[in-house]
């Protein structure tokens, strides 16, 4: 098994020369189901589980594997089968604050998830059906500016929507600076676009809301049908869960592709600084407010309000940077 097809390099040999000393073997997670993980290493594909000590040593989910990551496994070739002993450093990762409330208490579940590890590029696909949101958008982009890639938005579905170019400008005046494709996933060629973003020995993800179209493009993608695929309710233009988990695919040409289920909630885990490139318009006037500490709302001297008032900023999105800010700050508070 060529390892380098899926990111494997000199600076991730380097960093595993301790491991190597202890007769383990560099593998990378491709799939992760409840209790065991698919790693792929030089001998091939294994199932695998962490140590017990990793687990008794971790300070929390974010110390354990996800998709993506690099492993150091003791194989056991005869069975298929092998055991994580460590990880390696991580040089991107999007996490997210688990959803739900703590059993029994009734309060804010406080508990960073890592979606996937290790991934230079996004595609944040949106549909242009009942599912198009500015607002989430503007959500996903932080998420992927605070875990360290670049990202791309992926207008889906475009053969559904008579207002294509008027959504697109508004995409384009929220991106900061992100590349926006539009395009129908049924169309292969359309697709065959976002090739161009899947470069040899990088790893390329797709992250949005179920039903907006991801397992559609992978299959496109692939060349192959490997994804299940199920109808949007044309009632409620919601989407259905058919990817349940996360799982690489080395595609044709080079690039590695993540595949990730559709996520109906993605509370923010971070801090206020993670706006800062999501909103860098917003971050840019507000130096220039009176006050260093303005909440842009009704303090004399705003610069962000006065940019409202000149309408070259909406309500919306001042809206939108205000929640996510007392979100952040909220959560920097808990912890």
């Amino acid at each position: 098994m060529n390892l380098e097809s899926y990111g494997w390099n000199a600076k991730l040999a380097q960093q595993f020369r301790p491991f190597a000393a202890r007769g383990l073997h560099p593998a990378r997670v491709i799939r992760g189901e409840k209790n065991y993980f698919r790693v792929v290493c030089a001998t091939g594909e294994l199932t695998v589980r962490f140590a017990g000590r990793m687990r008794h040593r971790a300070g929390g989910r974010q110390d354990l594997p996800v998709v993506g990551d690099w492993v150091a496994v003791e194989p056991q070739l005869e069975e298929g089968r092998g055991i994580i002993h460590g990880i390696l450093e991580r040089f991107s990762s999007f996490a997210r604050n688990l959803p739900g409330r703590r059993k029994g208490k009734g309060r804010e579940r406080i508990e960073q998830q890592v979606i996937a590890a290790n991934v230079e590029c996004v595609l944040i696909v949106c549909g242009l059906d009942q599912d198009f949101s500015l607002r989430r958008i503007e959500r996903y982009l932080t998420l992927v500016s605070a875990g360290g890639a670049r990202a791309v938005v992926v207008l889906n579905k475009a053969d559904l929507s008579n207002e294509i170019e008027s959504q697109r400008q508004q995409v384009l005046e929220i991106a900061a600076g992100a590349s926006v494709e539009l395009l129908s996933a049924k169309n292969i060629a359309q697709v065959e676009r976002l090739r161009a973003y899947a470069l040899p020995g990088e790893t390329l993800a797709l992250l949005g809301s179920s039903g907006v179209g991801k397992s559609t493009i992978v299959n496109a993608l692939l060349g192959d049908e490997r994804q299940k695929v199920a109808a949007v309710s044309e009632t409620l233009g919601k989407g259905r869960h058919t990817t349940t988990h996360r799982e690489l695919f080395v595609l044709d040409g080079g690039g590695v592709l993540m595949d990730n289920p559709g996520m109906r909630e993605l509370h923010l885990w971070g801090d206020e600084e993670d706006l800062a490139e999501s909103f860098a318009d917003i971050e840019a006037m507000s130096l220039h407010c009176r006050f260093s500490d303005c909440g842009h709302k009704s303090e004399p001297g705003c610069a962000v309000r006065t940019a409202l008032e000149a309408g070259s900023l909406t309500e919306q999105r001042l809206a939108n940077y205000l929640r996510l800010k007392e979100e952040l700050s909220r959560l920097q508070r808990r912890r």
